[in-house]
């Protein structure tokens, strides 16, 4: 069924200034006008739409993929769609099918395309409406420039084993933590024994090692000849990498990255060669950005850490862009998703000098909800994201069966003059 998509743009043109400061590395900034321009992939939509990826195709087409359905892990009608925006047009395709198991929820996509520009898409397949019994799914596509859906090979699972060690390595993170259970109180101490001591037998459990494993941020190529898929596990409450040498004929697990609640990795680049990967924080306060690096090509990594930056439980992307600085889109805030901002580092991570809001209310309370962001750079220079966005209460409209018109994924286009202009 063909969605009507021509959808409001709203374009914002600011004036440059004051670039004495700017670092040699972003130092074409403030030469051209900041711009911002968005719009909405689809109009606000009645069932739950999620979980965006982003990428450029060779041709300079955007393709943009996402989940819908009546719920999540526990609704059975959950598919994957995808979108199209051909080069130099203003409105997105109406959606298309990317990928749908009958009977069960296909969530969470993340596509790349690779050096040989075949296009791969990743999404667990969720067997027991659980997110614990996921099954990581994958299919490729080398005919995705012509017509609007891609046409693909077959699904098929993508099938790895954690170390041998991954068991004693979770073993010995619990009993780490149980060393530090004085810093809770009461019932709270006993809730957090008993989930760390789930941790351990699960961490035991062949089967549960094995399963679970989910996508969120676009995976990464490593030097162009390994792949990395970014993995967690919401019943590890931790994350792990899916490594291929051979572009997926065998696969192979990083160590497992044990810490306070490190999901969603995205990868970064240093200019060493060296990997830093930012976590979405589902662990207890201090509520950030969780971060660690690898120094063998994504193989080990450090234990994962809290960084300075705010994180309230939600998704993040970071990127390396051409000229070796970085970029981040997150929430940046310790509760709710009402804040959505675009920063850039010069000095991988270590500060992040300049910000801006795509999303910037007072509070949480009834306003616009923004997350889930995508974030690449395009050849051109300009930066793209895509997020999910849920109108403010005040601004939610029905359709003609009453249903309530509440979810869309926003296309953002911006250039770095516009994210150092700041809010």
């Amino acid at each position: 069924m063909r969605t009507d998509h021509s959808v409001s743009r709203r374009t914002l043109l600011l004036a440059a200034g004051g670039a004495a400061s700017v670092q040699p590395t972003v130092a074409r900034a403030f030469q051209s006008t900041p711009r911002l321009t968005e719009v909405d992939v689809f109009p606000l939509d009645a069932l739950h739409n999620h979980a965006s990826c982003v990428v450029e195709c060779p041709n300079g087409d955007l393709l943009v993929s996402w989940y819908r359905g009546s719920g999540e892990r526990t609704a059975d009608d959950v598919r994957i769609l995808g979108s199209r925006l051909r080069r130099g047009a203003r409105d997105w395709s109406a959606p298309f099918l990317l990928a749908d198991t009958p009977g069960f929820p296909d969530c969470n996509p993340a596509m790349i395309i690779d050096p040989s520009r075949k296009l791969w898409l990743f999404w667990p397949l969720i067997i027991a409406n659980q997110w614990h019994t996921a099954l990581l799914m994958h299919q490729t596509s080398t005919r995705y420039q012509g017509g609007d859906p891609p046409r693909w090979t077959a699904p098929s699972p993508v099938l790895f084993k954690p170390a041998p060690d991954f068991g004693s390595r979770v073993s010995a993170a619990v009993d780490d933590d149980l060393k530090n259970l004085n810093r809770f109180q009461g019932e709270t101490r006993e809730r957090v024994r008993e989930y760390l001591e789930l941790r351990r037998k699960n961490g035991g459990d062949k089967y549960f090692s094995r399963m679970g494993w989910m996508p969120r941020a676009h995976p990464y190529v490593h030097e162009g000849k390994r792949m990395i898929v970014p993995l967690y596990s919401d019943g590890y409450d931790f994350s792990i990498m899916a490594i291929t040498d051979d572009w997926g004929a065998t696969w192979r697990a990083s160590t497992p990255l044990i810490g306070n609640g490190p999901v969603q990795p995205s990868i970064a680049r240093k200019r060493d060669g060296g990997l830093t990967a930012y976590f979405r924080d589902n662990g207890t306060p201090p509520q950030r950005l969780l971060v660690s690096e690898s120094g063998d090509g994504g193989l080990t990594w450090t234990p994962p850490r809290d960084s300075d930056v705010f994180n309230p439980g939600s998704g993040a992307e970071v990127i390396t862009l051409r000229d070796g600085a970085w970029a981040l889109i997150n929430n940046d805030t310790e509760r709710g998703r009402h804040r959505l901002a675009v920063s850039i580092s010069t000095d991988e991570g270590k500060s992040w000098r300049w910000n801006r809001h795509l999303v910037n209310a007072p509070s949480p309370d009834g306003a616009a909800s923004a997350g889930y962001p995508s974030l690449i750079e395009t050849r051109d220079g300009m930066l793209h994201a895509t997020y999910t966005y849920n109108p403010a209460d005040k601004d939610v409209k029905t359709d003609a069966q009453g249903r309530r018109l509440r979810a869309t994924i926003r296309h953002a286009t911006f250039n770095r003059e516009w994210v150092m202009a700041g809010d």
